[in-house]
């Protein structure tokens, strides 16, 4: 590829599960976009294990969810023993709201690779491996990259928007003058991954000893982690020796014919970006946050930020919405991933106790919990992780508050299409706009809904009828039956829902007034001509690629 000079409606420079999901994500759209990758291939070594059910809906919306399904053990669970080896909580949840199992095992290198080679669909993605960003600036009309390739090649882009997937050393934010705030911990953790490993449990293990806590995690393709905290006074060197390794896999029920993949000391961190965007360049995954990895969400908060960005800026730059769509961005994704940080430190002092009666008090009430069914169903059923809700961003708020589906991410059930095949919800909604009913009557009832609006955002109309009965054909909207009551707000019949293309519910239209709600809806829309540059004040680029990357 001839570089130089060229333009590109976005840039993602990094290649990790964040960088390429976005990129997957953007290709869908129709957006042309260049990835950047200083390494020449995607990772190799094992680094994230888990993928929940979120992510994996939006590997459903990238395209390549039945390709990643087959290298991922689906539908684990928890067990938390005592000192003593004995199970003082289980976390096994069966549900599927979102369409997936809850808690899934997979291989990082095997999904990168899965992505990598899923951007061949895309005729204007390209990839550059091997290259590095020296610098960037960016002015009212686009950012200017200054790239590094083999034997120092250098090349100059442009591009509309500038996305720094680049990680927890990030290039784009060190550029930008922004560093990660909060806590770094200074508990350090041995991780080891075993390949070929036969005498796994289905379920990770959580051994909640304060000599020594270890939890040890289920993978696919016969693969196992173990990670075991080192204690004061211990030392990176001899916590990885051959010796020391051998004894902890053997006490913790490790194969012993298996291969040891990899072993390394990590330190954990919980840190965030006080901004994600500058104007034109905004900053996604580990390069914006770090999440301990006691609730396995890290690399699944970068995944939710590749598809919260991605349909926006495929919006703006179809000119659908305005740039001021950009805005809500960071507003919608950072109380979510404080949520997501808060929940690791809890379930790693879980994990962790301080002392013996912590951790003695702490799973006598997990046991008193396990007495009364809708307590024990919390925990078994990962209620206590926090849901995906947005409470301000691009989104109409209906004033029913925590009754309201607004702000939240729809069910994916099951529906009967008219041929009777059932498929996942998302098959029919596809990645755009829906105006969503409920309805045994959708000619009627999207007859009231008429309106301008809903062309400007190229949303398409779909109605799910209540299981049973024949399915008429509307013209102009897709009809649906549904096969269980996963979909249903009851508090709100006699609605529609307006959904986002991440599948978010941004607002509820009632269908005897309307009106009021389709106004505050265009007027919604319309206030996103206005802001986003506004992020070009602040930490500002430098004026020239040079200088930026003078400033490093």
């Amino acid at each position: 590829m001839d570089g130089v000079g060229r333009h590109y409606p976005v840039a993602v420079i990094g290649s990790g599960p964040t960088g390429l999901t976005l990129a997957n994500l953007l290709g869908r759209f129709g957006v042309a976009v260049l990835l950047v990758e200083r390494n020449a291939a995607t990772v190799q070594e094992p680094r994230a294990v888990s993928i929940d059910d979120e992510s994996l809906r939006t590997m459903q919306a990238a395209g390549v969810v039945a390709e990643v399904l087959r290298h991922v053990v689906t539908g684990y669970g928890s067990h938390y023993y005592t000192a003593r080896r004995k199970v003082f909580a289980r976390v096994e949840p069966t549900g599927r709201p979102y369409g997936y199992p809850r808690r899934n095992a997979f291989r990082q290198p095997v999904l990168e690779g899965q992505l990598r080679a899923a951007l061949g669909r895309f005729p204007r993605v390209e990839t550059l491996y091997g290259w590095r960003l020296l610098g960037y600036a960016q002015d009212e009309a686009r950012a200017t990259l200054e790239l590094e390739g083999p034997g120092g090649t250098r090349r100059q882009v442009t591009c509309d928007y500038l996305v720094g997937c680049d990680g927890a050393s990030s290039r784009v934010r060190e550029l930008q003058g922004v560093a990660l705030e909060g806590t770094t911990f200074d508990e350090r953790w041995l991780i080891l991954d075993l390949e070929n490993n036969e005498n796994t449990t289905k379920h990770t293990e959580v051994f909640c000893d304060r000599r020594r806590p270890c939890i040890t995690l289920p993978g696919p393709d016969r693969t196992r982690r173990f990670e075991f905290k080192l204690m004061p006074g211990e030392t990176d060197e001899a916590m990885l020796a051959p010796a020391t390794v051998e004894r902890l896999l053997r006490d913790h029920g490790a194969d012993p014919r298996a291969a040891l993949r990899r072993k390394v000391v990590y330190r954990f961190h919980a840190r965030v970006a006080p901004r994600w965007a500058f104007g034109r360049v905004f900053l996604a995954g580990d390069a914006a946050h770090l999440t301990p990895p006691f609730a396995g969400q890290g690399m699944n908060s970068g995944i939710r930020d590749a598809h919260n960005l991605a349909w926006k800026l495929a919006a703006v730059l179809e000119g659908r919405l305005g740039p001021g769509l950009l805005d809500s961005y960071e507003t919608e994704r950072r109380d979510h991933i404080w949520g997501m940080v808060r929940l690791a430190l809890s379930m790693g002092k879980v994990m962790a106790p301080r002392s013996w009666l912590h951790g003695a008090l702490t799973q006598a009430g997990f046991r008193a919990l396990g007495i009364w069914p809708p307590a024990r169903d919390y925990v078994a059923q990962m209620r206590y992780k926090p849901p995906p809700r947005f409470h301000e961003g691009f989104l109409l708020p209906d004033g029913r508050g925590r009754r309201s589906p607004v702000g939240r991410l729809l069910p994916q059930p099951l529906v009967a299409l008219p041929d009777g095949r059932e498929v996942l919800l998302d098959e029919v909604l596809g990645n755009r706009f829906v105006l969503l009913l409920r309805t045994a009557d959708p000619a009627a009832e999207f007859a009231r809904l008429d309106a301008p609006l809903w062309d400007a955002l190229g949303a398409v109309r779909v109605a799910v009828l209540p299981a049973g009965g024949a399915m008429p054909d509307v013209a102009g909207v897709a009809v649906v039956r549904e096969t269980d009551a996963a979909l249903a707000f009851p508090r709100h019949q006699g609605c529609a829902l307006l959904l986002r293309p991440d599948h978010y519910v941004a607002a509820v239209i009632p269908l005897a007034r309307p009106g009021p709600a389709i106004a505050a809806l265009e007027a919604m829309l319309g206030s996103t001509l206005r802001g986003a540059q506004r992020a070009l004040s602040g930490p500002a680029g430098p004026s020239t690629p040079a200088a930026a990357a003078d400033r490093s």
